[in-house]
């Protein structure tokens, strides 16, 4: 009886042994990779993305932010492997501002930013001293500037790098036009929803996220030939890591430039 007591315990250990080397063969074996985004357009191109990851061996988890603050704040202190939600010149400015230690691993897309109104349907119609409603981050302002200076409304001084300009850099102001920089980005569609000011520019990915269609909503647009192009933006040393050179490769592949083209019709512009 004793000899079959330890032989039943002997084989009850051997199954169990062979049951753990089963489920450690059986466990997920592939590399997670932890991105920070936008709602929209970021996090909705990264889901589409996550199949083309899985087949690399690379799981994508997507960690969804509503501002443009505490992304880096997650980068900066390794709670994600890498950001999407940022162009070049407002990377540059935070990592002057804050100290990052960050580099650019790609460009994905540009969305262009728009000027919408309730109150009128071209930028022309604006009235002498309109009300300009803009982002309250410094790093936007050249580029809502440059749009202004395009479309004819304003002229920026001589010399004056137009990534970089703010509103006293404006030189020629015909219409006095008056400007409002202090709304959050994430606010803008709720300040043009109610109807504030004469016109309102705002970020596409807000846009988006409000129900606004850019194409259709807009009074005015920026170009496609945008310098503003969102990247994926990692810690200092990354950038050639397998899992990033894969994520980059990946939202490059034709299967993801037609996602973005098809889903957002010009409003999000892919770029390789």
């Amino acid at each position: 009886m004793k000899f079959k007591k330890i032989a039943s315990l002997l084989g009850a250990g051997v199954l169990a042994l062979s049951l753990a080397a089963c489920n450690k063969g059986g466990e997920d074996k592939n590399k997670e990779l932890v991105v920070g985004a936008s709602n929209v357009p970021h996090a909705v191109i990264l889901e589409q993305a996550k199949p083309l990851l899985k087949k690399e061996g690379i799981n994508l988890k997507i960690v969804k932010f509503q501002d443009y603050v505490l992304p880096n704040k997650a980068l900066a202190s390794k709670e994600l492997d890498a950001n999407y939600f940022q162009h070049i010149p407002y990377l540059e400015s935070q990592m002057k501002e804050n100290g990052y230690k960050f580099e650019n691993a790609g460009g994905i897309h540009i969305e262009p930013i728009g000027v919408y109104s309730k109150k009128y349907k071209k930028l022309e119609d604006l009235p002498n001293g309109a009300k300009i409603i803009m982002s309250s981050s410094v790093a936007d302002h050249g580029r809502m500037l440059s749009l202004l200076q395009h479309e004819g409304l304003i002229k920026l001084k001589a010399g004056v790098d137009p990534t970089t300009a703010q509103i006293k850099d404006i030189a020629e102001n015909p219409k006095h036009l008056k400007f409002q920089a202090d709304v959050d980005a994430g606010m803008l569609p709720k300040v043009y929803q109610n109807n504030e000011g004469d016109a309102v520019l705002i970020n596409t990915n807000y846009a988006i996220d409000a129900g606004l269609n850019p194409m259709k909503d807009a009074i005015a647009l920026e170009g496609k030939d945008s310098p503003y192009v969102n990247i994926i933006a990692v810690r200092k040393g990354d950038k050639d890591k397998k899992e990033i050179k894969e994520l980059v490769k990946v939202l490059h592949s034709k299967e993801i430039q037609d996602f973005i083209i098809k889903k957002y019709k010009g409003a999000v512009v892919p770029v390789s």
